[in-house]
């Protein structure tokens, strides 16, 4: 592998690979316990996630390889009973341990679950599919030290708006999900706080955010979303609302085959103000194909799947050529359960150098 490879700035490159594993383990019922607990449990699951990770770039400013510990999770899963269940997920891959999911959930129907606590927001199928199971190493692209995308920083990709801003991921509030019409169509709201995982609470609004899921026929799914995130608006002083709406496809799963998730997105770019304290509008669209071929007979392996990655966004819609496209071939080698090795080559050229 290559220590370095100059490609004339401001466009770059990175390439990561992944190796991720997932373990999942049960308690025994606590019927089954030596002390029997005043309120028995139905069932309760623990598991872990470890996902580690070699990348290098491009770039000259910074080292050309670095090995890190890009996830490393533990979660329990309890159930009470036939409508009551929750989850704790810790992420311990930084210098501390912080919480991911923490929630109690309320099945009152296939029609109605409802949820308290920190979770994903209502909003993105990228962001929704879990990272055991996404399809690219990094969700946004993480070229280090290439490009400065306007308010989000990075590269202009699709999930780095969807992130940064806060329309999806990860905040504390109340999740309201079911499905209807004979499971043909599934919906998700949530109410949060706004500002993320693990803060407290910074003004008086909240943010909300919606997801409709239509299946056509066995195979494919449209999506479309919507979201409006509560700010202090630095220039005005005032609390403020920023709003985005998304539609996408999903076309197969994550058995064998074809497997395309694309989608497109637009909204307020909240992080990228004018003097009047005024959003910019941003607009970003992103498509993931991959084909998975199973391995029948192979002694470890499962399958091998090829993916490619075409991201391109542009923060500000008022100026010209501030955007950029990210380009991600890569492969993906699976073996039993959720365990796989990954590797990604991330490309990124901004729309000046290409001449956009």
């Amino acid at each position: 592998m290559p220590r370095s490879f100059r490609i004339p700035q401001p466009a770059g490159w990175a390439l990561a690979v992944v190796a991720a594993g997932t373990i999942a383990g049960g308690a025994p019922p606590a019927s089954a316990q030596a002390v029997e607990p005043r309120h028995p449990v139905e069932r309760t699951e623990l598991g872990g996630r470890v996902h580690v990770q070699l990348n290098t770039t491009s770039a000259e400013d910074v080292p050309a390889s670095e090995l890190l510990v890009r996830r490393a999770r533990i979660w329990a899963a309890t159930r009470v009973n036939g409508w009551i269940d929750g989850a704790v997920q810790v992420d311990v891959s930084g210098a501390s341990a912080v919480a991911r999911f923490a929630f109690v959930r309320l099945s009152l129907s296939p029609a109605a679950r409802l949820s308290f606590g920190q979770f994903k927001r209502a909003f993105d199928n990228f962001e929704l599919t879990s990272s055991s199971q996404i399809l690219v190493v990094e969700r946004d692209g993480d070229v280090r030290s290439a490009g400065s995308c306007a308010g989000v920083g990075g590269v202009c990709s699709y999930s780095r708006f969807s992130e940064k801003l806060l329309f999806s991921s990860l905040d504390v509030g109340m999740l309201l999900q079911g499905e209807v019409a004979g499971g043909r169509v599934g919906y998700l709201l949530s109410a949060t706080n706004g500002p993320g995982p693990n803060t407290r609470e910074e003004n008086d609004a909240k943010s909300f955010s919606g997801r409709v899921v239509w299946s056509v026929g066995r195979s494919i799914r449209l999506g479309a979303n919507g979201a409006v995130h509560d700010y202090p608006n630095p220039v005005t002083g005032r609390d403020a609302f920023a709003r985005a709406a998304a539609l996408d496809i999903e076309v197969g799963d994550f058995e064998n085959g074809v497997h395309v998730q694309a989608g497109i997105l637009a909204g307020d770019n909240w992080r990228n103000l004018d003097a009047a304290g005024e959003e910019s509008r941003f607009v970003a669209w992103q498509g993931i194909a991959t084909y998975r071929f199973a391995l029948n007979g192979a002694a470890r392996l499962r399958a091998v799947e090829p993916v490619v990655r075409v991201s391109w966004g542009d923060p500000d819609r008022r100026e010209v050529s501030d955007g950029g496209l990210l380009l991600s071939p890569g492969m993906m080698i699976h073996f039993d359960g959720r365990n796989k090795i990954a590797a990604n080559v991330d490309i990124w050229r901004t729309a000046s150098h290409a001449g956009v």
